[in-house]
């Protein structure tokens, strides 16, 4: 019948000394231009970014993990604008005109309280 032929060996060792299958311990098995089986270990995927307010993503900064963002320059960790890489151009806008009608809202308290004391003066 058939002639018998030996299964290749599956069998794989991990490459570092972290047996558990943890979050942080994820791996491919890939083949070698050799046509071996060897284990690539994974990098965690990174969060994107979000803004502070409202959580939407930031736009202009790279998802990177926290190591990786230590070795970037500050160019690439925010953009050139109040708050920017920390709150999204919406929330930011939002702020401006809320600090904006707040002080527009003070002066006319003021001007309504000196038109009262010249009432009163008057009287």
């Amino acid at each position: 019948s058939h002639p018998t032929r030996a299964m290749k060996d599956t069998r794989l060792t991990f490459r570092r000394r972290h047996s558990y299958n943890t979050k942080s311990n994820k791996k491919r098995v890939v083949k070698t231009p050799g046509g071996r089986l060897a284990i690539l270990y994974a990098k965690k995927t990174a969060a994107l970014p979000k803004c502070g307010d409202c959580g939407s993503k930031l736009r202009g900064i790279p998802a990177l993990r926290p190591k990786e963002y230590h070795r970037e320059c500050k160019r690439v960790k925010h953009v050139t604008r109040a708050y920017g890489g920390s709150r999204c151009a919406t929330c930011v806008r939002q702020r401006i005109i809320r600090a904006f009608l707040i002080e527009e809202q003070k002066i006319v308290k003021r001007v309504l309280n000196d038109a009262k004391k010249k009432e009163g003066a008057k009287k």
